[in-house]
């Protein structure tokens, strides 16, 4: 039977898999700044290029962060057999920075056991190794199927992809027509398929006040002071609003279902001394403070709305709060998004699920964005799903890892709904 042959075929790949996955951990593609960019994307080009795969290397020249220093490259191969419909494979080849509280090398690649670790080793190069080694096997065991298969990897998801998806869904590279169904590798674990994520709206508010002398603040206006009226307002008229609100999306876990903000950073005053810097601050009344809102919001919210909660509060402020004035500066924004249960990329891999792991897969979203916004709010391609190996909360920790069998799964349901959707 074909599916037993396409599963016999992944299996046989254990070891490449693994390989794989550490190669790919091994390069230290780190966002910020964007490094190596190029080498992940020339080691994975070379590979498919050698089995017959179509390669481009496409520079995301003007995005965000792109520079010659640290140019924003993106890898898309394809592989054609004649006509029919294209599966798309996607994963993000940026890692976020290291962190502290590590116990081995952050890219080593260390094989302990079952797990394999090290920066990016769950987000999401696990995924990424997987997609390649299903794309592989199902060629060798299916060669006669219809249609075509994409792999890419894409830069900056960490830093919202505007050096990768967004800027290749630009250039029509996800566009209906040209891709039908896509698979986001993300580690959401391999019984689950994310559906979608909730919205986000990044913000910048500023305080603002009159330098003085610090033993004569009397003379000088705080905004420190000013963004810590603002503070309590958010905490005392905000955030208890947004406890209340529940969505029906299936995000996980369950503390994203409802209407989250964090704030991200607080600035004020003066600059923080650089490492080894003794000296002592000078004695100033602060003229500007900063804050960064990182407001989540959930597919029955209304971006407008979820903005002019925020303005309200300062309004307020600046009309009852002597002195208080105040500048708003979005940063960001993205719709949630939400593909039908009905698609058929849905059914496809609920089906490979079952039949690889006997049991039916659960189906969530996701409580923070990821590259399935650009696909589609810009490609409008709605055919889309993450799935991948690895625990959402290992992302970004310190020893992140990824499990063998989990990637060696995931491999499986994902050359199935090749089958499925190819054959």
């Amino acid at each position: 039977m074909p599916v037993d042959a396409i599963l016999a075929a992944v299996a046989l790949r254990r070891q490449d898999l693994i390989g794989l996955a550490q190669d790919l951990i091994r390069i230290p593609t780190l966002n910020p700044p964007g490094r190596n960019y190029r080498q992940i994307c020339d080691h994975l080009g070379e590979r498919l290029l050698a089995r017959g795969w179509e390669v481009e290397y496409l520079r995301a020249v003007g995005s965000p962060g792109d520079s010659d220093d640290f140019p924003r490259w993106n890898m898309v191969a394809r592989f054609r057999t004649g006509p029919g419909p294209c599966v798309h494979f996607n994963s993000h080849h940026d890692v976020v920075e290291v962190g502290q509280g590590w116990t081995r090398d952050p890219f080593g690649a260390e094989l302990d056991g079952d797990r394999i670790f090290g920066r990016g080793a769950c987000d999401m190069k696990g995924g990424l190794a997987a997609s390649v080694i299903a794309a592989e096997a199902f060629i060798e065991a299916r060669p006669d199927f219809r249609g075509a298969i994409e792999i890419s990897a894409t830069a900056d998801e960490e830093s919202g992809g505007y050096g990768g998806v967004a800027w290749l869904a630009e250039q029509g590279r996800f566009s209906p027509g040209r891709v039908d169904h896509v698979i986001i590798p993300e580690p959401l674990h391999k019984d689950r398929i994310c559906l979608g994520h909730r919205g986000v709206w990044w913000a910048e508010v500023e305080t603002h006040g009159r330098i003085a002398h610090g033993s004569m603040p009397f003379l000088g206006d705080s905004a420190i002071r000013h963004m810590g009226a603002v503070l309590e307002e958010i905490e005392a008229r905000l955030y208890p609003v947004l406890a209340s609100r529940r969505t029906d999306m299936p995000v996980v876990p369950e503390g994203a279902r409802q209407s989250t903000l964090n704030i991200n950073s607080i600035h004020g005053g003066q600059v923080e001394p650089g490492p080894g810097d003794t000296s002592l601050p000078a004695p100033c009344v602060a003229d500007s403070c900063r804050i960064v809102l990182d407001r989540r919001f959930l597919i029955e919210e209304d971006l407008p709305e979820v903005k002019a909660e925020v303005t309200r509060i300062l309004d307020d402020l600046a009309g009852t709060r002597p002195g208080f004035r105040y500048s708003l500066r979005d940063l960001f924004e993205v719709q949630p998004s939400m593909t039908d249960r009905a698609a058929p990329v849905v059914n496809a891999t609920a089906a490979a699920i079952e039949r690889v792991l006997a049991r039916r897969p659960e189906f969530v979203a996701s409580p923070g964005t990821y590259d399935q916004k650009h696909i589609d709010r810009i490609g409008r391609l709605k055919n889309c799903i993450a799935y991948g190996p690895g625990l959402l909360h290992l992302a970004h920790q310190p020893d992140e890892w990824v499990g063998v069998e989990d990637m060696l799964d995931s491999a499986k349901v994902m050359a199935l709904v090749l089958h499925e959707l190819l054959g």
